[in-house]
């Protein structure tokens, strides 16, 4: 296969995995809704250039902690056989940290960007 062949293959394989993640993870539907909240919130404030590129790094930033934390969930399910072991719940939990800490990232750029412009 060519060079060029396979990285067209290897945008496919990452366009399905955004479509695995969106369709059958909670968590990821749920931080899609708010980017696109975000997102519509921005055109209505009229956001400068600076905030738009604070919020993109955010949300972006969130989205591929969700999709690591998602991945690292079934290799972990999938390696133990869904039972609890010690050492997966570790990983588990730290990778929902990594998301939670995204998530807390994307409020405080939320809250510095919008709530002047509300208020």
């Amino acid at each position: 296969m060519s060079y060029i062949k396979e990285r067209i293959q290897s945008f496919g394989y990452a366009f399905n995995g955004l479509y695995s993640l969106f369709k059958e993870t909670p968590n990821a539907q749920i931080h899609l809704i708010v980017v696109v909240v975000t997102i519509s919130l921005g055109f209505i404030c009229e956001i400068s250039g600076n905030e738009w590129l604070a919020l993109i790094i955010a949300l972006g930033f969130l989205i591929s902690m969700e999709a690591m934390n998602t991945a690292l969930e079934r290799l972990s399910d999938y390696a133990c056989h869904k039972e609890i072991h010690p050492v997966i719940k570790k990983v588990k939990d730290l990778a929902a940290a990594a998301v939670l800490i995204a998530a807390l990232s994307v409020l405080t750029v939320g809250i510095i960007i919008f709530l002047p412009k509300i208020f």
